[in-house]
């Protein structure tokens, strides 16, 4: 749906159709290094790294990889939070054309069993503080090798040498299959040849897990293309990078919106990322203070936390020139709110949501620079089209009717590894040529190109009969004065099958007392049909979120099902 014609209307010469180097993200970022040799690469808690200096870092770790046996093809398990060695090890794996596998090193230990098993991993990376989970879980899995790293070590010197001696790296035990990240690194000089590997845009170069919301997590494979086409593709439809722009990579190194866009998008235009290894609102105004960043990414629950956090009452958000909401679904309400937040702290730029998949790495749409049409999360990315078809079928819907979105475009996935089927049942050929991406998501687009999220497919509440879409329940909560979010699940009902019940998160300040519960009540009666109406309001603090930041739903659900398996009893 990228006619030029809609794309030149909203983004001026913006070409509509870019040209991607047949080469490996490696290659890519190199490519900016020797143009900005001398610019910083990273930043990490006071340490700042030049692009000269991390493509070292990079060929030093890529060497010392093949001393330990990793070859093309093999899969690295990466399970690390935002830190450098996370970063080094992802590229040094591109770039001797093995594959690296993006692991949360907060999952549980069965968790990264799995994700070993799947990705066929004899190789892992992690910090000493998760050593024990991999202690425990070795022998059901193929692991050979795990090298552990420690946060003192990429600290500047003085911090590093006091980090060393106040308490917090756990013991790592002396046995042969752990190594230590300096021992490994230290391997490197045994190997006295050049690397001549040159992967080209089709070789596999990652996995990343499907965050499991809606079932058992499946591994994404994506290539060097998918990678480079998306950093090239977001810097064209973003309009604000700029060689030593800054980044507050906040979103993880494991999931495609932390890893694609908080990372080697902004490297791969000689920008600045400042890696955040653990997330505390509390710590932002500092952090905009001390860094001044040009551009962050998040999710819709890291904005309203921010926005909630004393400590960011006065901050200065002025060098702010891009605010990008993806990984969920952003309110209506929540825009505005974030928006006009935005416009009292000095920033002079509106929150632009994207969406995507991480089938698709990450982003494939985005808001325009100085334009929102409400409700809507923008145009396709160049190169990129997007399809509205009947759910379960192949057959275009018509302008404004509800569908499934389907994507095609160069960051489409390979695979999802070990599952044939699946991949077949989500990558589908169409008459026109092109193989879409069918996303289980439900949305619209409008005459112009627009397209519009509703919400998944498979969180559709049926109450008597009636189709109704949780995220519009929650755009009416949260319009009201006293709600800052609000979540809505569907619950078993012997008689309607499913009622609606919305759990409510209220501003600070605010107490759930009778007259606000009777304010957010007569507001939806006002302005929700009497069939989509929650029969049940909860008020909490705060709501469970997955790994990634986005809100629980399943949790949620899950619990009632535990209290009407109670109350059955």
């Amino acid at each position: 749906m990228n006619s030029e014609a809609k794309w030149f209307k909203y983004y001026g010469d913006v070409p509509c159709t870019l040209k991607y180097p047949d080469i490996s993200m490696y290659d890519m970022i190199k490519s900016a290094g020797e143009k900005y040799p001398s610019y910083t690469a990273y930043d990490f808690m006071g340490k700042s790294v030049t692009y000269t200096e991390f493509i070292e870092e990079i060929d030093v770790c890529a060497k010392a990889l093949i001393v330990q046996g990793v070859r093309e093809n093999d899969a690295v398990t990466i399970c690390m939070p935002n830190v450098p060695q996370a970063i080094i090890m992802f590229y040094a794996v591109n770039k001797i054309g093995a594959i690296a596998s993006m692991v949360h090193p907060l999952s549980a230990e069965n968790e990264i069993a799995f994700y070993l098993n799947e990705s066929r991993s004899t190789v892992a990376i992690t910090l000493s503080q998760f050593y024990g989970k991999f202690e425990a879980i070795k022998d059901k899995t193929d692991l050979k090798k795990l090298i552990v790293a420690k946060i003192g070590e990429a600290l500047p010197t003085v911090k590093g040498f006091m980090y060393k001696f106040v308490g917090h790296e756990p013991k790592v035990a002396d046995v042969p299959w752990v190594i230590s990240w300096s021992k490994f690194l230290s391997g490197a000089k045994d190997f006295k040849e050049e690397i001549t590997f040159c992967a080209n845009g089709e070789h596999s170069a990652a996995i990343l897990f499907s965050g499991g919301t809606t079932g058992t997590s499946k591994g994404i494979l994506l290539t060097n293309l998918n990678f480079n086409a998306l950093a090239m593709q977001t810097e064209a439809a973003s309009q604000c990078l700029y060689p030593g722009g800054t980044m507050l990579s906040v979103m993880p190194v494991f999931h495609g919106f932390g890893l694609g866009v908080g990372i080697h998008t902004i490297l791969s235009f000689g920008g600045r990322c400042v890696l955040i290894p653990r997330l505390n609102v509390a710590e932002f105004a500092s952090l905009f203070k001390k860094y001044r960043p040009n551009y962050m990414a998040g999710v819709p629950t890291l904005f309203e936390a921010m926005m909630r956090n004393e400590n960011m009452q006065k901050a200065d958000l002025s060098s702010l020139k891009g605010l990008f909401s993806g990984g969920d679904s952003l309110s209506i309400e929540l825009k505005k709110k974030i928006d006009s937040f935005l416009a009292e702290h000095g920033a002079s730029i509106q929150v632009r949501e994207g969406y995507g998949t991480t089938e698709c790495v990450t982003a494939s749409c985005l808001t325009p620079t100085d334009y929102y049409r409400e409700g809507s999360i923008g145009i396709p990315f160049p190169d990129t089209y997007y399809k509205i078809v009947v759910p379960n079928t192949n057959e275009e819907a018509k302008v404004r009717e509800f569908g499934e979105i389907c994507i095609a475009g160069p960051t489409l996935m390979k695979e999802y590894i070990n599952n044939p089927k699946e991949t077949s049942q989500t990558l589908r050929l169409h008459e026109d040529g092109k193989v879409y991406l069918h996303t289980g998501d439900l949305g619209y687009m409008d005459e112009d190109g627009f397209v519009y999220f509703v919400q998944r497919l498979k969180r559709m509440i049926v109450s008597s009969g009636y189709n109704v879409y949780p995220s519009q329940i929650e755009n009416v909560i949260d319009s009201h004065e006293a709600v800052m979010f609000s979540t809505v699940i569907g619950v078993k009902d012997d008689y309607k099958i499913q009622r609606v019940k919305a759990f409510i998160v209220l501003k600070p300040g605010v107490e759930p007392t009778d007259e606000v519960k009777a304010s957010v009540r007569a507001h939806c009666e006002k302005n929700i049909s009497k069939y989509a109406l929650p029969s049940e309001y909860e008020y909490r603090d705060s709501l469970p979120k997955t790994l990634v930041g986005k809100v629980a739903y399943r949790e949620l659900e899950k619990e009632e099902e535990e209290k009407q398996a109670a109350l059955c009893k």
